[in-house]
């Protein structure tokens, strides 16, 4: 086989990704349907490539990966990180509306975009939350959109995690825990938000600084 052969490069693109994805410690399921590879092969990568360089200090996680769309709902801090990550999610193209991910079919060109966006989730927010499993989760999650779905707040216009099934109003986790005001919004939990309007260009991801501050529910 050549170097230069369509096969190489995607079996190498492949390769790349999966050890990519263990630097993220992904479990080996999560490892399989991002990137093709068999159960067999990810194992002996994970051995050849980790256990083998001791320096490296790679945690190989058990169990079965996240299945509770209420992980992301269980708090406004959460909420806020989440809605940061799905931000990031429809900016690298993965997540975009109308069109769902077939987990039994995702690409190597999609198992990128989701690592860059978790990259860069935890390079802007302080004491990141979110476990990359998580992450790819979330993805799959809002794919399908049974669950949990995409809103802009109400308030700002910043892109909110909401209940599919919710009959409150959508509102971020900072306008909900902003102090009453007269006269503006009134958000999903009675609170009213006195704030300019959001220019339609900069509506659809939430400003990451204003995590810094906000406690864990």
């Amino acid at each position: 086989m050549r170097v230069s052969d369509d096969r190489y490069c995607r079996d190498r693109l492949r390769f790349d990704l999966a050890l990519r994805l263990i630097g993220h410690e992904a479990r080996t399921h999560t490892i399989r349907i991002w990137t093709g590879l068999t159960e067999d092969r990810v194992r002996k990568l994970y051995r050849t490539y980790i256990t083998e360089h001791p320096g490296e200090r790679i945690t190989r996680r058990r169990g079965k990966s996240p299945q509770r769309c209420g992980f992301f709902l269980r708090s406004p801090r959460m909420q806020q990180e989440a809605a940061v990550l799905a931000g990031l999610f429809c900016m690298v193209g993965i997540v975009v509306r109308g069109r769902r991910l077939d987990p039994r079919a995702l690409t190597v060109t999609q198992g990128e975009m989701l690592c860059l966006a978790y990259e860069t989730y935890h390079a802007l927010v302080t004491a990141p939350q979110i476990s990359f499993e998580h992450a790819a989760f979330l993805v799959l999650a809002l794919s399908r959109a049974d669950e949990i779905v995409l809103h802009h707040c109400c308030g700002c216009g910043a892109l909110a995690i909401a209940d599919r099934y919710t009959l409150r109003t959508p509102v971020c986790g900072v306008c909900a825990a902003a102090p009453h005001a007269s006269g503006g919004v009134r958000g999903a939990h009675g609170l009213r938000i006195d704030r300019p309007p959001v220019p339609a260009a900069a509506r659809g991801t939430p400003a990451p600084a204003s995590l810094g501050g906000t406690e864990a529910g």
